[in-house]
């Protein structure tokens, strides 16, 4: 490697530096980040590869490097170079390498980023909704994580926000001390905010900026499931996708269906992946999906290769000034005209592996047997029956790779849905994360609790699974 780009201070998103990797045509990039877990020396510290699409490393890169890095015998190291993170511009040094002169180049963390989206959206029009007498009142919270220098150059000096529309934009390394996971468990700062009425539109964002959280007047919460929805329906607010046009979209597979019915009604094709956005990018590369997102609040289109909180954020506030509705308003019109998707995901954290392995053996076990389906489940006044079970494998339309073992599927006679999947969590834990959803089409349906609603999905996922009996669990962690 003779050429290293680096952001201002050592700080750039995980969305900008899928757009510096293309933009210059990179051989790749190397993320150092603890996405949405605790941060500082205590806490979390991943190392991430993007290639040089800049998407995450697909499973065969992974693989390929995994077994290279059992055979290194050796390694050079450098310990006199001294690189000052915060100047900008070129430095150069002599390795005595092949490449000479080494250089590093020290970047504004913001600047290529927003010339990209100068070319998405309409900024004149989201500027027009930020200023003036009748202004929106916007309320985002960078949770300490990098999004700062973005959410002050985009939202405030770009678009004209008001400086204190802005909180939590000073990074720090332990993210002031709690997850910076952008949803109503940890962004409670934004929340109470949100909920005293003065401001109509809130946002916030994890540490590396490609998940983010949409609130409306009075705390009003907008569902990853829903928002990707709503986006995908109201795509033709934004110039880019008038431009382009629409060739399809995707959604892992424990996403909520509710991007099922916008697709259908706009006639484009839904992929179902597993959980990570490596998958989504053969989809974007081969020209076949234009937008993707997951039901932990990440969603982008193929103007990159990694989800983007900050163009979901401008997303919305796109389509706020083109509807002129509040954010309540346009998620209520979208359930009467497709129906509501009640959702819930319940985490397990920190188990045992050995326990969750036998916990989720013995559920495919139990729930991929043939005398399985058609099973009835009576719970309170409701009747379930299953019409269909699988464990998940995904073949890429694109290459013909096989995913196997993605997650447990039951999909009843109502379209209700119960997923069970484990997922990798830190240290030497493991999660288990159980998805429920229930399609409720009646509008005079729209205005119940999730929890209420998935309450009798919830009851026959725990008999089934016997989850808190062998993990002496009382409940999990609601997202």
């Amino acid at each position: 490697i003779g050429r290293l780009i680096i952001g201002q201070n050592g700080i750039l998103s995980t969305p900008a530096v899928s757009c510096i990797i293309r933009k210059i045509k990179a051989a790749g990039g190397i993320i150092l980040t603890a996405s949405h877990c605790p941060g500082g020396p205590g806490g979390e510290f991943g190392v991430k590869f993007n290639v040089a699409n800049g998407g995450p490393a697909p499973d065969v890169v992974s693989d390929k490097i995994y077994q290279i890095s059992k055979t290194i015998e050796e390694y050079a190291i450098c310990p006199d170079l001294r690189i000052d993170l915060s100047r900008l511009g070129r430095q150069e040094f002599d390795l005595e390498n092949k490449f000479k002169p080494f250089r590093v180049e020290i970047v504004d963390p913001v600047d290529i980023y927003l010339n990209l989206l100068r070319t998405i959206f309409d900024f004149n029009a989201i500027k027009s909704l930020l200023t003036g007498p009748g202004q929106l009142k916007i309320r985002v919270d960078a949770m300490h994580g990098v999004m700062g220098p973005y959410v002050r150059k985009v939202l405030c000096d770009e678009l004209g926000a008001p400086a204190n529309s802005a909180i939590n934009c000073v990074p720090l390394e332990d993210f002031g001390g709690q997850p910076p996971d952008p949803n109503l468990t940890y962004a409670t700062t934004l929340l109470e905010a949100m909920k005293g009425g003065e401001y109509g539109f809130g946002a916030a964002f994890d540490a590396d900026g490609d998940r983010y959280m949409i609130l409306g007047r009075n705390g009003f919460f907008v569902s990853p499931s829903d928002s990707l929805a709503i986006i995908a329906a109201n795509l033709s607010c934004i110039p880019y996708f008038r431009q382009m046009g629409v060739r399809g979209f995707g959604r892992s597979m424990p996403t909520s269906m509710a991007l099922d019915r916008v697709a259908k009604s706009m006639k484009v094709p839904v992929y179902e992946t597993p959980a990570g956005w490596r998958f989504f990018s053969n989809l974007m590369d081969s020209g076949r999906c234009s937008l993707c997102g997951e039901e932990s609040f990440g969603t982008g289109s193929d103007h990159l290769r990694e989800k983007d909180g900050l163009w979901a954020v401008l997303v919305w506030l796109s389509i706020l000034a083109a509807r002129k509705q509040s954010v309540e308003e346009i998620v209520r019109d979208h359930w009467a005209k497709f129906g509501r998707h009640y959702y819930c995901r319940f985490d397990y954290e920190g188990l045992e592996p050995k326990t969750t392995y036998y916990i989720m053996r013995d559920l495919e076990a139990l729930v991929t047997d043939k005398s399985f389906v058609g099973q009835q489940f009576a719970v309170g006044n409701h009747v379930y029956s299953v019409a269909k079970t699988d464990c998940f494998e995904y073949v890429d339309p694109v290459d013909g790779t096989v995913t196997k073992k993605q997650g447990l599927r039951i999909i009843f006679s109502d379209a209700s849905r119960l997923i069970f999947r484990l997922s990798s969590s830190s240290g030497m834990r493991a999660t288990i994360r159980l998805y429920a959803e229930s399609y409720e089409r009646d509008p005079s349906g729209h205005d119940q609790e999730p929890q209420a609603v998935l309450s009798p999905l919830i009851a026959i996922a725990l008999k089934i699974s016997q989850i808190h009996e062998r993990t002496g669990r009382r409940g999990p962690t609601v997202i």
